[in-house]
């Protein structure tokens, strides 16, 4: 297989034909750096690349394929991650200029547990400085690039991550969400997005932002790619107190069953208001697919108390993020980008009693989707963002202030279920008049990512929403 057609593969495709030694680590590493050469510095999306040290890793994954077979379901495929997950020794700047001499001496338990399945991690990606932004946007260390279109924004803060996995520079990635950040870039690339239930996988090892609310998940090209990565990222970890002791299912085992019988709820209230009427059509026209497949669709109503979630989320990450950051905001506040240290100086003024009533706020929403949504529904459906995917001249706030208010509107369907932990995934679902990806979000039930997987996998089987690759 030549280099392109090898990257073209999906994660799932490649990890099969490594370990029918149809394709060896070595050839897809091969394929993943040539594409890092050729489009890297366009999409600006590689924080670091050590070609030498990936091509020996590789070699190695060969060599004990070869002895032992393969040492798990991800063997010798070639991954890169949000340059917030730490491996020890290896510097990890968060896209920070605070932390650009940070060397951990610990490995993130997702990392080791992606090492333990056999994956190769081959490079750092870009972020938004420490976590805090959902364009992509980044002061310090520059800002990605979307693969569709150069001028466009990834989102973020995810922002390499969605960049690298859409561009066909690695097979899949890892990122983190708090407030969206895994859905919104994975939506504004046309991929799949999963920010598991909370709990579900450790943070142990990853940057914090919001103890409460961050979330780490796969940004992925397929369904079945993220049910890979999330089989070996999931589970109880006891570096991380937080992780819960619920079972692990096959989340592949049940992809190809379908969503006949499914029921699907559409909010007929808050989800779409603020929708733009292109993206909410698509969403909509979304609906006509799963209604076609055998799903039910079952009009839902929500309680006003839902509307407190974003903002209440948007609260939390202030005055956790505030917290976490304290000392450097006290010695270091110039070192930090206009954008980021806005987002993190309003958390220093919170008093504590406005933050515990936002904590306590989760049970009253928890209960409302549960008597509004899913005491009727199987899945809730929704849009992701709230408007066409923006340039990153319109929407850098340094040269355009007026998109704030615009801004202050991303996480209005994706911040929800950062609030209440429960699981979400985005699925791309066509494109905009700008040519770029839209997509849809898909929420259950906790701990029940299974049953969203197979959804999107039934989804995207009838539509090839996700088989497109973006026109580098």
């Amino acid at each position: 297989m030549s280099d392109d057609s090898l990257a073209d593969s999906s994660l799932s495709e490649v990890a099969d034909l490594i370990a029918a030694r149809k394709a060896s680590a070595r050839e897809a590493t091969e394929a993943c750096l040539a594409r890092i050469e050729r489009h890297g510095e366009a999409l600006h999306c590689i924080a670091h690349v050590d070609p030498e040290a990936a091509l020996r890793a590789a070699d190695a994954a060969d060599a004990a394929l070869a002895k032992d077979g393969p040492r798990g379901p991800l063997h010798g495929v070639p991954l890169a991650h949000k340059e917030m997950f730490y491996r020890a020794e290896r510097p990890t700047a968060c896209g920070s200029r605070i932390l650009a001499d940070f060397v951990p001496d610990q490995t993130s338990s997702a990392l080791s547990r992606l090492d333990a399945a056999g994956a190769l991690d081959i490079a750092q990606l870009h972020m938004v400085e420490f976590a805090l932004g959902t364009t992509g946007h980044n002061e310090i260390a520059g800002t990605p690039r979307n693969p569709w279109n150069t001028d466009y924004i990834t989102g973020g803060s995810s922002s390499g991550s969605a960049a690298a996995v859409a561009g066909r520079l690695v097979y899949g990635a890892l990122g983190s969400d708090t407030g969206g950040s895994i859905r919104l870039p994975a939506a504004c690339c046309g991929l799949i997005g999963l920010k598991p239930t909370y709990g579900r996988v450790s943070r142990a090892g990853a940057m914090p932002l919001s103890f409460t609310l961050d979330h780490v998940g796969p940004l992925t090209r397929t369904a079945s790619d993220a049910a890979l990565i999330l089989q070996a990222i999931a589970g109880r970890d006891p570096a991380d107190p937080t992780t819960a002791h619920a079972p692990v299912p096959n989340y592949r085992a049940e992809l190809d069953k379908g969503v006949r019988g499914l029921r699907v709820g559409v909010p007929e209230n808050y989800f779409y208001d603020p929708v733009e009427a292109e993206v909410a059509a698509l969403a909509r026209a979304s609906l006509k697919v799963f209604e076609e497949l055998g799903a039910e669709i079952v009009p839902v109503r929500l309680p006003e108390v839902i509307e407190l979630a974003n903002p209440l989320n948007v609260l939390i990450i202030a005055a956790e993020g505030a917290a976490f950051h304290a000392r450097w905001l006290r010695e270091r506040p110039d070192d930090y980008g206009p954008q980021t240290l806005g987002r993190l100086l309003p958390g220093l003024l919170y008093p504590a009693t406005r933050y515990i009533e936002a904590l306590n706020m989760r049970q009253a929403v928890m209960a409302a989707l549960e008597e509004s949504v899913f005491a009727q529904a199987d899945i809730l459906h929704t849009p992701v963002w709230t408007i066409p995917v923006p340039s990153i001249r319109e929407s850098d706030l340094a040269a355009n202030p007026g998109f704030m208010e615009f801004l202050t509107m991303t996480g209005h369907c994706v911040r929800p279920f950062n609030f209440t932990g429960l699981p979400a995934i985005s699925v791309p679902a066509g494109h905009t008049a700008n040519g770029l990806p839209s997509a849809i979000q898909l929420v259950g039930r906790p701990f029940d990512e299974a049953l969203l997987l197979r959804a999107a996998a039934a989804y995207e089987r009838e539509t090839g929403s996700t088989s497109a690759a973006p026109p580098l």
